[in-house]
Parts: structure tokens; sequence; C-alpha cells
């Protein structure tokens, strides 16, 4: 009766395990708002997007602060409303840096893009938001009057922020849009992070990976400042050789 009850158990367990499924993918052609960075091919998706990030330039840790193009050319998008991304490293932009930001900017809006703004990639840490917020009033001083500002924000934001700063915050700038993912991974345990998403008082989107994993929190459909997703999108990877054996992934 034992051997019975056990074999049964163990059936009842790889059921269990089969039944369960997959968790959903982000695949571009269900969305229309994209983060295109330098040496990604845009997948078909892209020609139907009504909102478009792309990576303009860096400003990178270590030196001087110099902005980096990182484009061959200026971008001709017809179509799609386009944001100019910079993704910095540090925070201390000086004149030159600022004059160069005002030039592309310029550039691209000259070339027939529908210019949104520009938009700041930064890793602000949640402790030191007030650091960053004052970063972002000396920014709204050097942008071109009528330009919106667009800024990158860590889950953690909503969960553990102070209230006053990003109350604050939404007086600076225009959105935010919250990552979700690291590298080309989705951060385990996501909707833990989203319980109080709802409160964040600024007009938000969410920012997921191509081909990680997403199921909509509960808190997002009672989301009154939700404005939607971008997915950024990746670089395809690289073929292995013909008989290469597996020695474990590694991304490129």
């Amino acid at each position: 009766m034992r051997r019975c009850r056990a074999g049964l158990l163990l059936a009842v367990l790889v059921l269990s395990g089969c039944g369960r499924p997959a968790a959903p993918r982000v695949d571009p052609s269900a969305y229309d708002q994209f983060f295109l960075w330098a040496g990604v091919p845009p997948p078909p998706a892209v020609a139907k997007a009504s909102e478009i990030y792309i990576l303009g330039g860096e400003i990178r840790r270590g030196g001087p602060a110099r902005l980096i193009d990182m484009r061959a050319g200026v971008p001709h998008v017809r179509r799609a409303r386009v944001w100019l991304t910079i993704r910095s490293e540090r925070l201390d932009w000086d004149a030159p840096v600022w004059d160069g930001v005002r030039a592309m900017l310029a550039r691209w809006r000259a070339a027939g893009n529908r210019l949104e703004g520009l938009q700041i990639d930064f890793d602000a840490a949640t402790p030191g938001l007030h650091r960053y917020r004052a970063f972002l009033e000396g920014v709204r001083r050097e942008l071109p009057p009528g330009t919106r500002l667009s800024i990158t924000g860590l889950l953690d934001w909503s969960a553990n922020g102070d209230p006053a700063e990003l109350a604050k915050l939404a007086g600076l700038v225009d959105e935010v849009v919250i990552q979700t993912y690291q590298g080309r991974t989705t951060i385990p345990g996501y909707g833990a992070w989203f319980a109080h998403i709802d409160t964040l008082p600024l007009r938000h989107k969410i920012a997921l990976v191509e081909g990680g994993e997403w199921t909509p929190p509960a808190a997002l459909a009672r989301d009154k400042r939700f404005a939607g997703y971008v997915v950024f999108l990746l670089k395809p990877a690289k073929p292995r050789p013909p008989g290469l054996a597996d020695r474990g992934s590694r991304q490129p």
C-alpha cells in the first residue's frame, strides 16, 4: 500500500509540473514603443511603432565628462515619435557636454524627426534620489524651451522611494520609464516590486526586455498614471558554429 501511495504521489507531482504553463515572453510584435540601441537591427515591428527611444550618445565615467556620439549619422524616422536618449554614467555634465546635447537635439529635429525631447538613461539609486533631483533641476535650465524630458527609473523607486522626493520629480520630468530587466533577463520576482506602483506620483511607462518573462502585475490595472510599455530590443545572439559542443551559455 505504501508503495502504491508513493507511486501515486510521484505521478501527481510530475503531472503538476508538466501542467504548469510557461511564463509569457515579450514579443516585440505585440507592442508599439521601443528602445533602439546602437548596433541593434530593428525588427519589422518597429515599422509600426508609435514611439521610439533611440540611443544617440553616451557619457561615460572616467576622465573629463564628454558626450560620445553613438550613431554614424542622424536617424530619419517619419512615422513614430522620437526621443533622443543619452545614456550617462555620471552627473557632472559641464558646458561642453551641454553644447553637444543641444546640438544633437537640433540636428535630429532638423532632419525631420518628430522629436519628443530628451531622455536620460541613468541608474539613480533610490537613496540618492535627492541628488538626482538636483541634477534634473539643472537639466531643465539647460534644455531648449519646450523640450520634454524623460528619465529611466529602477523598480525600487515605487517600493522604497521617498514619496516627497518622487513628488518633486513629478514637477521636473514629463515621464519615467521603469526598467524591469538586467542585461537580457527580466529581474526575478518583479511582481513583488509592483505592489504599490499605482502610488508613484508621476506619469510612468514600464520597460520590458525582448524575449523576457512578463505577466502584468495586478496593480497595473488600477494604475492611473501607467502610460504603456517600452520594449528594449536586443541584438540577435550570434549563431553557434556547427559541431561546437555546448559548454554553457554566455550572452554576447
